[in-house]
């Protein structure tokens, strides 16, 4: 028997495409003599397809993607991943549902039992349940078929779920586990990936072949990483990160549990990596083509610009420069330097002229208050203004570049640097932004060194730096880290030995400044908790503010 794996790209919605995507994987399955050819989770429409499923068009379109399947099964068996109608009267109208096909017809169905309602997942809001469990034979093989989340319950000494689907299927003495997924990215992600499916192969003893998707859908991103495991729980294959892989293996290999091919990648090369596909997904599926953005000379702006780049080319990035009265003049020479290592266009736009005369048209109202945040925004949307007269003319996408540790804090102005159509390192804490310099700098200087290690400041008026504002990022990082992340309250954080104090400011500065987050572009997820559709907090709570 021999299994190939379809690591490839879908599109949500694009059912041609990802049918046409499918076919060229079965071809190349039957290239290799397969018997079998397995694709993801929701594969025949993307995922997470979210409120489509409630059009019952989208619903037909995903049957006639399945029949199409049918017609094309011929010599070959092939799993796949769609929603199911479901005829009950009793219940959510839809199951979450692998298919085996093979001979022209649907021969088998499993619906998912583990529907995830946590983070970014919600669908128990669309699926039913499955409330039964089967296994199938071909050709003299027993398989167990299940679908992502099913075998995520068996490794945790808290468990979510009330049933395990494999216990159930394990009665019928399968030979071998198949797990369709749709697992989205996060720096952590790829090593529970492994530990899960690991725990599953040896709590059955049976080899396991995982397959996932690899792309991205707007924010979320797919790394791949499919795996096939041997029922000891030794890694006989780990597909590639970030690519499109089609690989194939004889059960009996998988059986007798050779080691052959584990992938190492570092937290920043996955973010890096992570970062590009992301962006490069992103403007390919909404047939987008360039990006602006604002340099500003410092480094948030000069790790957009490289990532941007290296996803779109260099012919297919701008750089806007907007210095102003306040500005250095080593941030305009770190700019153009940045944009010339980049072989990018820029241009130079000096804002002052424009600043003045919007002081001169409030002076009647503002008449001699002093200086303030009111200034300093001015100057903000001023710049947010001409990144976006650039992209209305050019037909470019502006890209944000706040990063994690500003978004988390509010530091930031609604409609000027927090505006854009993807912001692209809204899930990257400050510190990391730092390793993400090192790591493009690894082969030689893209970003300027004086980028680097001069202090971090928005230039809004005269010798700003963030510190005047923030505390010192290394702290700063660590609390919102244990705050965001692994949801540790004020006097958690006060008992790690945080000053209370500290605490209490930097907490009531992340949840007033939830209203801000609500109006940002939508944030590459490379974190395990990443502000947006993970991430759901009320505009108007009082808690701890």
């Amino acid at each position: 028997m021999k299994i190939s794996i379809a690591q490839i790209n879908y599109h949500i919605g694009n059912f041609e495409g990802n049918l046409n995507n499918m076919k060229r994987a079965i071809d190349e399955a039957k290239s290799q003599n397969c018997d079998l050819v397995c694709f993801g989770e929701l594969a025949v429409c993307g995922y997470p397809p979210r409120d489509f499923l409630e059009f019952d068009d989208f619903i037909r379109l995903c049957t006639e993607s399945i029949n199409a399947l049918c017609a094309y099964a011929q010599d070959i068996a092939i799993i796949v991943g769609s929603p199911t109608v479901n005829v009950d009267p009793l219940g959510k109208n839809l199951f979450n549902s692998a298919y085996f096909i093979y001979d022209g017809a649907v021969q088998f169905v499993q619906h998912k039992t583990l529907l995830p309602n946590y983070d970014i997942f919600d669908e128990y809001r669309y699926f039913e349940p499955a409330k039964s469990w089967d296994t199938h034979v071909y050709k003299g093989v027993r398989f167990a078929l299940t679908i992502c989340e099913d075998i995520w319950d068996v490794h945790t000494d808290d468990p979510m779920y009330t049933t395990i689907p494999l216990d159930h299927m394990a009665k019928q003495n399968p030979d071998v586990i198949i797990n369709i997924s749709a697992s989205p990215f996060s720096y952590i992600q790829a090593e529970k990936r492994k530990v899960v499916v690991k725990a599953n192969a040896l709590r059955y003893n049976l080899p396991l072949f995982y397959v996932n998707h690899f792309g991205a859908q707007t924010e979320l991103i797919f790394d791949g990483g499919s795996l096939v495991v041997s029922p000891t729980g030794k890694i006989v294959h780990e597909a590639n990160y970030f690519e499109e892989e089609i690989f194939t293996y004889d059960l009996k290999d998988v059986q007798n549990g050779y080691v052959e091919k584990v992938q190492s990648y570092s937290k920043v090369q996955l973010i890096h990596d992570a970062l590009v596909l992301g962006i490069k997904e992103y403007f390919g599926k909404l047939t987008l083509k360039s990006a602006v953005l604002g340099l500003s000379g410092g480094i948030d702006s000069a790790i957009t610009a490289t990532l941007a780049q290296r996803a779109l080319g260099d012919r297919n990035v701008r750089g806007l420069l907007m210095p102003s009265q306040y500005s250095s003049g080593h941030s305009v020479d770190d700019a153009r330097q940045l944009a010339e290592n980049l072989n990018i266009a820029y241009d130079i736009i000096p804002i002052q002229p424009i600043y003045d005369q919007f002081l001169s048209s409030l002076e009647p109202i503002f008449h001699d208050l002093p200086f303030n945040v009111t200034e300093e925004n001015i100057q903000a949307r001023i710049r947010g203004t001409l990144n976006m007269a650039i992209s209305n003319k050019f037909g470019n996408i502006l890209l944000n570049t706040s990063n994690k540790s500003e978004l988390a804090v509010g530091y930031g102005t609604l409609y000027g640097d927090l505006a854009g159509g993807l912001a692209v390192l809204g899930d990257v804490y400050k510190t990391e932004i730092y390793e993400l310099a090192e790591y493009i700098n690894k082969d030689g200087e893209v970003i300027p060194i004086n980028t680097i290690r001069k202090p971090p400041s928005a230039e809004l008026r005269p010798g700003q730096k963030d510190s005047d504002s923030l505390p010192d990022y290394s702290v700063l990082d660590v609390i919102l880290f244990q705050y965001i992340e692994k949801l540790q309250g004020p006097q958690d954080l006060i008992e790690m030995g945080f000053d209370p104090a500290l605490v209490a400011r930097i907490l009531k500065l992340v949840n007033t400044n939830e209203f801000k987050r609500y109006q940002t572009p939508p944030i590459l997820r490379v974190s395990p908790k990443a502000f947006g559709m993970g991430r759901r907090m009320p505009i108007v709570g009082k808690y701890l503010s």
